[in-house]
């Protein structure tokens, strides 16, 4: 069964027929609440109490712009507490993804995701339009279990949207709709068959990730290798001189395309994995996780890389294994 939401900023304003707009089935709503770290949708609260009012599941959401995403996460945390939106019935809370300003907005997802999470322990629903997920966005480095994906794409066909992937479950198939209860036009959302608005209210159990079979003793020369916040097992091959299905098989992963951070798989300890080898820096790295993962110590990761103090690096820099 298809359930229906919207989604809502200042622009509808506070006078709002909320009976009305429960009695056209639509059984969820995202309020505007924060957009990078100074405004904050005035109407939000007055907005949120009326939804919840007649039964909506009702969330908070952020409009993203670049930079400052410790700064954004906290502001939209604030949001979002001082309206209990992060509380047990809730909608998952929102990131909104269209400014224009962004180069690469992927780091700026996957930072914002584990900040995040680290504050607040929520999932997060990640929202961007059509063109966006097919060119720009890759969900792949980011979209775990505790992620959901909600396209735009305005042709009026609820349910069916150009892009494909496993954790999308919400399309805003116009933004000209009419509801009752709301005078002008409203962003109209609808689930992706498969879906429901269960899937995305907090306090419903999520559906475990599958287990994988226990992999076999490590092959010699393999070592150990904890996956790290977007790394995907393409990119480990290549790091590690095997390949994607060499990987897979060794480790019992039943789906290539899904891996978790913090699981430990074995890899070559030859290869791209020597010293020598190059690393980007990561969002959330420290030189002391660094040198645990690659069998090595702070000090000589920093002398290698003239580093003055181990205790400051920065997302985006390159390293040089010892």
């Amino acid at each position: 069964m298809t359930d229906y939401g919207i989604d809502i900023a200042s622009y509808q304003g506070d006078r709002i027929d909320w009976p009305a707009v429960a009695g056209h089935n639509i059984t969820f709503a995202s309020v505007k609440t924060t957009e990078g770290t100074t405004y904050t949708n005035p109407l939000a609260t007055s907005q949120v109490n009326g939804a919840r009012s007649v039964g909506i599941a009702t969330g908070g959401y952020h409009y993203a712009h670049p930079g400052n995403v410790t700064g954004q996460v906290g502001y939209f945390v604030a949001g979002l507490e001082a309206r209990g939106l992060l509380n047990e019935g809730s909608m998952w809370p929102m990131l909104d993804m269209e400014a224009d300003t962004f180069g690469d907005p992927n780091p700026f997802v996957r930072e914002f995701v584990d900040r995040f999470r680290a504050a607040t322990g929520a999932p997060l629903l990640i929202y961007a339009n059509q063109n966006w997920f097919t060119t720009r966005l890759r969900p792949n480095e980011w979209a775990d279990d505790r992620v959901l994906l909600w396209c735009a794409q305005y042709n009026g066909d609820p349910g069916r949207v150009d892009f494909a992937h496993s954790r999308l479950a919400i399309h805003q198939h116009t933004s000209q709709g009419n509801v009752n209860g709301i005078g002008g036009h409203v962003d109209r959302n609808a689930t992706l068959p498969g879906w429901s608005r269960s899937a995305f209210i907090l306090g419903t159990p999520p559906t475990p990730a599958p287990q994988p079979p226990a992999p076999g003793p490590a092959p010699s020369g393999w070592v150990p290798y904890v996956i790290a916040p977007g790394d995907t097992l393409s990119g480990i091959a290549a790091r590690t001189g095997t390949t994607v299905g060499e990987l897979a098989s060794r480790n019992g992963i039943a789906n290539p395309n899904l891996i978790y951070a913090g699981r430990t798989i074995q890899v070559p300890g030859n290869g791209g994995g020597g010293g020598g080898e190059r690393y980007q820096i990561r969002p959330g790295d420290t030189l002391s996780a660094l040198a645990a993962r690659w069998g090595t110590t702070v000090a000589a990761i920093a002398a290698r890389n003239g580093i003055a103090n181990p205790d400051y690096i920065r997302a985006g820099d390159w390293l040089t294994r010892p």
